[in-house]
C-alpha cells in the first residue's frame, strides 16, 4: 500500500512539474519525423498480464515486425531527436502515465516483451513477475548502456539471451528480495545520479 501511494504521489507530482518538458519532447518528436508521439509495445506485467508500455518515440515509425526488438548500437532506425532522448533517458518519462494507470511502478523489474519472458526459468519467472514492473531497478542502472554492450557482440541476439538476460534476471530477483519504500527511494536517487552523470 505504501509503495502504491509513493508511486501515485511521485508520478503525479512528476507529471505536473515536468509537463512543460513533456510538451516540448512531444513537439520535438512530431517535428523530427512522421508518426505518433508515443511508442506503444506489448510488455509482460505483474502475474504475467500483458499491457502496452508508453515511451516517447525514438525511432522511425513502422510496424513492429519490420525490425528486431533489440536496439543495438547506432541503430539506423533511431531518429535525431530519438538519439538525444535515448542518451538522456527522457523517452522513459512517458511511463509516468503507466505508473498512474497502475500497470507499472516507479521501481521494479523492467517489463520485457513476451518472447523473452518465455525464456525465463520457471522459478525466476514467478518471482520477477510477482511485483509490478518498474521504470528503474538494479538491472536498469547496471545495464543502462545495454545497446552499446550488444553492439560489441558478433551475435547480439544470442548475447542478450545467454548473457545479458540471465544477469538482469538475477538483479531483478534481488530487487524482489529487497523491495520496500527505502529501497525504492535509494534506487530512484541512484537512477537520477546516473542520468545526471551522463
Amino acid at each position: 500500500m505504501a509503495k502504491r501511494l509513493l508511486d501515485l504521489l511521485l508520478a503525479g507530482c512528476g507529471l505536473i512539474v515536468l509537463s512543460p518538458l513533456l510538451a516540448l519532447i512531444a513537439l520535438a518528436v512530431r517535428l523530427d519525423s512522421p508518426g505518433p508521439v508515443f511508442f506503444r509495445q506489448v510488455r509482460v506485467g505483474r502475474h504475467g498480464r500483458e499491457f502496452r508500455i508508453h515511451k516517447f518515440r525514438t525511432m522511425t515509425h513502422a510496424p513492429q515486425d519490420r525490425g528486431p526488438q533489440l536496439t543495438v548500437g547506432q541503430d539506423a532506425r533511431i531518429t535525431r531527436v530519438g538519439a538525444l532522448l535515448r542518451r538522456t533517458k527522457l523517452d522513459e518519462l512517458a511511463q509516468l502515465f503507466d505508473v498512474l494507470a497502475g500497470t507499472m511502478s516507479l521501481v521494479g523489474p523492467r517489463p520485457e516483451v513476451p518472447r523473452y519472458v518465455a525464456l525465463y526459468p520457471a522459478g525466476l519467472r514467478e518471482k520477477v513477475l510477482s511485483v509490478r514492473p518498474g521504470i528503474t531497478d538494479f538491472a536498469s542502472i547496471e545495464y543502462r548502456d545495454e545497446s552499446t554492450l550488444l553492439a560489441r557482440s558478433t551475435d547480439p541476439e544470442r548475447t542478450y539471451r545467454e548473457v545479458v538476460l540471465p544477469a538482469k534476471l538475477a538483479l531483478q530477483a534481488r530487487y524482489v528480495d529487497e523491495a520496500g519504500v527505502l529501497t525504492d527511494l535509494r534506487l530512484i536517487l541512484r537512477t537520477l545520479r546516473a542520468i545526471l552523470e551522463r
